[in-house]
């Protein structure tokens, strides 16, 4: 009995996956249609650009363009892999904006996603919050071990 519900298990699975390899990236990404899990396109996408949906450049506030980023944390090309990767949140003591390979621990996708255990808001600030489609290319990242790419 165990081994028929193991089996039917893992063939819902396999099919939930096939089914989901027919469904196109951009389709997932709504307002970035080019988002792709690269850091380079996710600064392109999300850190550097206002959407089609309204929501803002993260680079609004975390800059260091004339002020001191948010947080402590600058997104500006070049500078956001050092201040994402293996970075200690100044927010939320002991934890790690980006720990390669594990983006459920990460902080950014608890801040992103507005978990419960966060300090603060819910990133990014309003009602513009990310896609669950942009969210799984920037997961999708982190497990491919956070690259500078």
């Amino acid at each position: 009995m165990r081994i028929h519900m193991l089996a039917a298990g893992v063939l819902l699975v396999l099919g939930a996956a096939s089914a989901g390899c027919d469904e196109k990236l951009e389709d997932l990404t709504g307002p970035t249609p080019n988002l792709e899990p690269t850091l380079s396109s996710i600064q392109r996408e999300i850190f550097d650009t206002t959407d089609s949906a309204g929501r803002q450049a993260c680079t609004n506030c975390h800059t260091d363009a004339g002020r001191n980023p948010s947080g402590g944390m600058n997104l500006r090309s070049g500078m956001a892999y050092a201040s994402l990767v293996g970075t200690a949140s100044t927010g939320k003591p002991g934890a790690t904006r980006v720990i390669p390979g594990d983006p459920e621990n990460s902080y950014i996708i608890h801040k992103l996603e507005g978990r419960t255990d966060i300090v603060g808001t819910r990133m990014p600030r309003g009602n513009s919050f990310l896609t669950e489609g942009q969210l799984l290319v920037i997961k999708r990242w982190i497990q491919l071990g956070a690259p500078n790419n």
